[in-house]
């Protein structure tokens, strides 16, 4: 997956470019703690991230972990990241977690880029369901997944350790794919 649109483009994750996803992670840890508590953890050093980003390549090998990279084109940065992870294949189905950079946060650019993704996933692995968990009191991660269609499936209680080990309620959201 390659897409650009307006100012900003998609791409896989490449490990390559560790740095930039340390730098990524770093700039918005203390945000990022309580609703991405495995990425938090594993990349508190640059060097705890490039190992991070081996892992990361042996979960794309064997298609249990698909990452995408928001990229602004106008500086090559790294603002934003789109997994797709928890996939049975079995369904398939799958769960997808987004998050953007505070700088560029409320522009629609994250809701943007998870629909294009969303068209992806469907139409190169045939997905017949996607789901996001979202912590409640994160609102713009609702928000994003209200405006990508997905619905409301319930709250399910104590369902998720943040990186400061507070354990909190998560809402699953799901959207259904039907194919000929």
């Amino acid at each position: 997956m390659n897409t650009q649109f307006k100012n900003f483009k998609i791409v896989k994750f490449d490990s390559q470019q560790g740095k930039s996803f340390f730098n990524l992670i770093n700039s918005n840890r203390a945000r990022l703690s309580e609703y991405f508590a495995g990425t938090v953890a594993n990349t508190k050093t640059l060097e705890d991230t490039l190992n991070y980003c081996k892992l990361i390549d042996q979960r794309m090998e064997n298609k249990s972990y698909f990452p995408f990279i928001i990229i602004n084109r106008e500086n090559n940065a790294f603002i934003g990241l789109i997994d797709v992870k928890n996939i049975e294949w079995g369904v398939p189905k799958a769960e997808m977690g987004y998050f953007i950079d505070v700088n560029y946060e409320g522009k629609g650019i994250i809701s943007q880029a998870l629909d294009f993704v969303i068209e992806y996933l469907t139409k190169e692995y045939q997905f017949k369901k996607l789901l996001c968990r979202v912590n409640s009191r994160n609102l713009g991660s609702v928000n994003v997944a209200l405006k990508n269609g997905f619905e409301l499936e319930g709250t399910i209680r104590n369902d998720y350790r943040t990186t400061n080990n507070k354990v909190v309620d998560l809402n699953y959201y799901g959207k259904i794919f039907d194919y000929i």
